[in-house]
């Protein structure tokens, strides 16, 4: 495969981490007094299924790097203390509502954290990404592992087998999830570790990364 052919594949994927290579109809009306609709047919555009998710490689160069940003991440939940984790998921840009959700998170009833962090006994998670297409070569694998961005789902669960999400939809943070989850995005560019969290949440599940 050329350069170009890689690049261009390489460059149709979603920017996330793909953790088998690191191993995660518009219809216009128109009234009678409008133009003329189009002659041409229109197709229905049929949504893609859901990648789905699996557990990051124990032999990948970004598992350690998702598995210490993790570690930072749930010590500050749990200490449920916003000053520590605030600037992890945003800082100044994270918005007031955002962080009125998240405060609300930690201590409701409800909520999958409050089970899944503040359970007694040891807190379970997985680091998860998402599966690269079969179809993906050993150089364009290569290439995301040495790629300067990735992303991932970090859950955790009290309970030691799962269930896990199979795909982003699952990872809602809704009432009721055995698990909760953060999603990671994790930046090497210039040679500076950075990342940053996002704790989602969604009435009817969370929808894929954009590609």
């Amino acid at each position: 495969m050329t350069g170009a052919g890689l690049d261009a594949r390489l460059a149709a994927m979603p920017a996330k981490l793909m953790p088998s290579a690191l191993i995660a109809a518009f219809v216009l009306a128109a009234s009678a007094h409008a133009a003329p609709a189009s002659l041409l047919p229109v197709e229905t555009e049929v949504a893609a299924p859901a990648s789905p998710l699996a557990p990051l490689a124990a032999d990948s160069v970004w598992t350690p790097r998702f598995e210490a940003a993790a570690d930072e991440l749930v010590a500050a939940l749990q200490s449920r203390d916003e000053a520590r984790w605030a600037p992890m998921l945003g800082g100044q840009w994270l918005a007031a509502a955002d962080r009125a959700r998240i405060r609300t998170l930690l201590v409701d009833p409800d909520s999958p954290f409050l089970h899944a962090l503040f359970s007694r006994g040891y807190k379970h998670h997985r680091i998860l990404g998402w599966s690269a297409p079969a179809s993906l070569g050993a150089s364009e694998r290569a290439a995301i592992e040495a790629g300067q961005e990735a992303e991932a789902l970090v859950c955790w669960s009290a309970v030691g087998n799962g269930p896990w999400p199979a795909t982003a939809f699952d990872a809602d943070n809704a009432p009721g999830r055995p698990y909760a989850c953060a999603r990671i995005t994790y930046s090497m560019r210039d040679g500076t570790p950075t990342w940053r969290a996002f704790v989602e949440s969604g009435d009817r599940g969370l929808a894929e990364p954009e590609s």
